[in-house]
């Protein structure tokens, strides 16, 4: 899992190297900071799986069911949905 981790990470450098927004938190849809060691800030990166693995042990070494997020937003998950923005309901002007 550790070499899958750094694999991962590594795409995230990538993408966001390109401005590629897939390196994005795929929770808050904002930049990640790649330029600190994953996990040692809110805003560094921490690999997040879409399926938890505490409810799909199975998937937890399942590339398809990894997504880049925040060390934060992927805390405040937990094993739960994430939180969806669906945007302004009414316009303003309503």
């Amino acid at each position: 899992m550790k070499q899958l981790k750094a694999e991962f990470f590594a795409q995230g450098q990538y993408l966001d190297s390109t401005n590629d927004t897939a390196g994005d938190c795929w929770i808050c849809k904002k930049r990640i900071d790649y330029d600190v060691k994953p996990g040692t800030s809110d805003n560094s990166h921490e690999l997040d799986h879409y399926y938890p693995v505490s409810l799909y042990p199975d998937l937890q070494e399942d590339p398809a069911n990894f997504r880049h997020a925040h060390r934060k937003c992927n805390r405040e998950r937990g094993n739960g949905q994430p939180k969806s923005d669906i945007g302004q309901l009414v316009p303003e002007w309503w």
